[in-house]
């Protein structure tokens, strides 16, 4: 993948959900996979005291089990989600990420 973990990146991530009718907060809780994903409400509740990185990986795992409308995003978004969505991610112990294709 070719984008910096930034916060200007968190936040373009943030607002592909946004812009897709998907709330994003960041609350304190017991998350086994550091996120909850409540379809029902369009809200992903990622865990707060992860770092940048962390989140921007949270959001990344979650783009697939949700319905993104590319047309709905500006240009810069659909370029970053565009990198990001053929691109399956997991994450290894130790926080390794292992990326394929």
């Amino acid at each position: 993948m070719s984008f910096k973990y930034t916060s200007t990146t968190l936040e373009k991530m943030e607002r592909i959900f946004e812009r897709n009718g998907y709330g994003v907060r960041y609350e304190k809780g017991n998350f086994k996979a550091g996120y909850c994903l409540l379809l029902a409400k369009k809200v992903v509740v990622v865990n707060k005291f992860f770092d940048t990185e962390s989140r921007i990986n949270c959001l990344i795992e979650i783009l697939p089990e949700i319905q993104i409308e590319e047309a709905l995003l500006e240009e810069n978004l659909r370029d970053l989600y565009q990198k990001i969505t053929p691109v399956r991610t997991a994450i290894q112990p130790g926080g390794q990420i292992r990326v394929t294709q």
